[in-house]
């Protein structure tokens, strides 16, 4: 009987194989290369938490407790978010030098990645209001009339109609927004730092934010003109009125004297 004799293989097998191996090598590497990123990410994030908590032991917890719950010095911040200690912290408001009736602007002392590291430990105790990112406060695409209409209606009360700040009670004040980076602007309405609001989106939404910083920039600009002269600052109509009245009061009273002492002296003579 014959032997059969071996099969051929066929001259397209080999590249049938290849692509199967590619298509295996894909899925697995779909499979489980997110996984790893995620995995880094977490590793990151879990560091960053690490360290942010030994930073918040050293300038943080002698007043806000050593878990963030509060004290008699300090208030709790779970739950105040990451936003809210890109802020304070941010703008030299915290650690506070000594307590007052409001905690002054002033240098910072934290690095902006000591700073990031912070709001990851303080994000991780209760979520809250998040960083925003630079598109959610570039003055790109915002709409500066309607900002403008938004400031008068929910800020000017407190920080003047151009933001210049304000006298408030019982030794409290607005501060001055002029100079202040839009960052932190946006992040103030979002988290309501010490006597101010917070304006969360149900109030003010992310567009509407967007306008008031776009706004204050404008006002507050290089470019921006008072057509009418000198405004003392911005302060207002009530200073304003103030400085003219007793100014002008004064120079009247001065030359009614004048007046009267050349007519005296005129007599005489």
């Amino acid at each position: 009987m014959k032997k059969l004799s071996a099969r051929r293989r066929h001259p397209l097998a080999a590249l049938v194989v290849l692509l199967f191996a590619l298509a295996v090598t894909g899925g697995l590497y779909a499979a489980f290369a997110p996984a790893d990123k995620a995995q880094a990410d977490d590793t990151a994030q879990s560091l960053a938490i690490k360290e942010g908590k030994k930073l918040f032991a050293v300038g943080c917890a002698s007043c806000h407790g050593t878990g963030g719950q509060g004290t008699s010095d300090g208030p709790s911040l779970v739950g105040v978010g990451a936003a809210a200690v890109d802020f304070q912290v941010g703008t030299g408001r915290m650690p506070a030098q000594q307590p007052g009736a409001q905690v002054p602007r002033k240098r910072n002392i934290y690095t902006n990645a000591q700073i990031d590291q912070l709001a990851a430990y303080v994000a991780s105790l209760g979520a809250g209001p998040t960083v925003p990112d630079k598109q959610q406060y570039s003055a790109e695409g915002a709409d500066v009339a309607k900002g403008g209409e938004l400031f008068r209606t929910n800020c000017a009360q407190c920080h003047n109609f151009t933001g210049k700040g304000g006298a408030l009670t019982n030794g409290k004040f607005a501060p001055t927004l002029e100079g202040v980076d839009p960052k932190h602007i946006y992040e103030a309405m979002e988290t309501g730092p010490q006597n101010m609001p917070s304006f969360g989106d149900g109030s003010l939404s992310k567009e509407n934010k967007k306008d008031i910083v776009a706004y204050l920039g404008a006002v507050n600009g290089d470019e921006s003109e008072s057509p009418g002269g000198l405004d003392l600052g911005g302060l207002g109509p009530v200073s304003e009125g103030l400085f003219g009245y007793i100014f002008g009061l004064g120079a009247l009273i001065a030359v009614a004297i004048w007046v009267a002492a050349r007519t005296t002296k005129a007599k005489k003579s």
